[in-house]
């Protein structure tokens, strides 16, 4: 059936008709009608894969699938159309441009932490660039993989763009296809595996993973300030973020007033008792309870470190100096456990984040913005703030994704459209001239070409 279904939408691809903008943009529009029209059911299937509050579910996800929807839907003329590039010397006379084509048959591959948004925006950014698509949402949320089904095939025909569900055997089948393009949003370690699947047909990837991300707060920081956009940050969707501050390095200085301030901030965003808090996510399974909560054995917890495996509860938890090779700080924690260390001068700083890839994210809190603009170049990671966590996420014009082990390629507003159209290069020579010097016989031209090189 897959095999059939790629071939149907490499045969509809060659028709040329998704290539059409206008036709582009109203597939986009009867998307963002039904997309609107979901939105209840949206934040009640997220609710039921794993209590994601409602609030939650419309700020980090339907909302910005919206926006960034009708976004596209306004800019899509404009990127689009062939841009004017200014032309070499070399060619002259010539005018040169930069075309935007799409790929073909996409395979997007999305995560269960944002199963929503994270299916979606690719999905946007592909159908606006002219390609087909094929999506895979995670069997772990399935209800609200079975509302994206939904909506997928109300929208689309099954040859422009269809949702298949299924577990891991499905995503194995579906990447020993022969793709165009293939996105996916996941951990590192899937994503080799995407990478090395994608490598057999030579074929481009934009590979959105994690990694352990470093939140360093120096001794200029406004402290209560500084722990109430942590714990808003940390603790959002129950930590299970890929660019959620996965540790802190705090000047030691501040170290006692900060878990004073991140007591404080707990208990006014979810109550005394964070469990019958109706604002705080749950753990999206079985496995990743047991995983978080192993972390647990054996540290510190200043705050939290309760526990309820019937609810997949764990609390906000906050620990204190766990040790490098703990299992807490061996890899990316993806839950709502924060633990923190302390720091005293920057060679702490590099000798801990040196320690680990190359992060997904990285934020700074201080007052001091001569350091803080230091830290952010010194350091290499794919995005993050001065004085708050996530929120670069939001902002469209800017590029989102990782580097290194946390990533390859970018998405976001046109990035998404860039990501999925070849960027196709097309000098247009004049004939009204035509210079004698690069057609052979060469005899006494070379002295000539060199000073023109030199010119340029």
């Amino acid at each position: 059936m897959i095999t059939k279904l790629i071939r149907q939408q490499k045969e509809y691809f060659k028709t040329g008709k998704t290539k059409n903008v206008l036709y582009r943009k109203n597939l986009l529009k009867k998307l963002l009608k039904e997309l609107v029209a979901n939105e209840n059911q949206i934040t009640e299937a997220l609710y039921k894969d794993f209590k994601k509050p409602e609030f939650e579910s419309v700020l980090t996800e339907t909302a910005i699938v919206i926006q960034d929807l009708k976004h596209t839907i306004k800019k899509l003329n404009s990127w689009a159309k062939p841009k004017r590039i200014m032309p070499s010397l070399l060619n002259f006379p010539s005018s040169d441009y930069l075309y935007s084509e799409p790929y073909g048959a996409v395979l997007i591959i999305a995560p269960w932490n944002y199963p929503y948004q994270l299916a979606l925006a690719p999905l946007v950014g592909a159908i606006a660039a002219g390609n087909t698509v094929v999506l895979k949402p995670s069997e772990l949320t399935p209800n609200t993989s079975t509302i994206i089904n939904q909506i997928i095939t109300t929208v689309f025909p099954p040859e422009i763009a269809t949702v298949i569900e299924g577990g891991v055997e499905v995503s194995t089948e579906l990447l020993t296809q022969q793709w165009d393009y293939i996105f996916f949003t996941g951990s590192v370690n899937v994503g080799k595996i995407v990478a090395k699947a994608a490598a057999v047909h030579l074929t481009p990837t934009t590979l959105e993973l994690g990694g352990k991300n470093p939140c360093i707060i120096d001794a200029s920081a406004n402290i209560k300030l500084t722990a109430k956009r942590l714990v808003w940050g940390k603790f959002l969707n129950a930590g299970q973020t890929c660019i959620a501050p996965d540790y802190i390095l705090i000047d030691q200085s501040k170290k006692e007033d900060f878990y004073k301030a991140m007591k404080t901030e707990v208990e006014i965003a979810y109550s005394s008792t964070p469990q019958q808090s109706k604002d705080f996510a749950r753990i999206i399974n079985d496995k990743n309870f047991e995983r978080l909560s192993k972390m647990l054995i054996d540290e510190n917890c200043i705050i939290g470190g309760q526990t309820n495996a019937e609810s997949l509860y764990i609390a906000p938890t906050v620990i204190d100096e766990p040790q490098l090779d703990s299992e807490v700080m061996k890899d990316e924690i993806f839950g709502p456990i924060l633990p923190v260390i302390s720091y005293q001068n920057e060679k702490d700083l590099e000798r801990i984040i040196g320690s680990y890839d190359k992060p997904l994210s990285l934020y700074v809190f201080g007052t001091n913005s001569a350091k803080a603009k230091q830290l952010i170049q010194k350091f290499s990671f794919g995005g993050g703030c001065i004085n708050d966590t996530i929120i670069h996420f939001a902002n469209h014009r800017l590029p989102f994704g990782g580097i290194g082990n946390s990533g390859v390629g970018a998405y976001h507003g046109q990035h998404t459209f860039d990501t999925f159209s070849h960027k196709k290069g097309i000098v247009k020579k004049g004939n009204w001239l035509d210079l004698p010097m690069r057609y052979a016989p060469y005899k006494g031209k070379l002295n000539f070409i060199r000073k023109v090189f030199k010119w340029l």
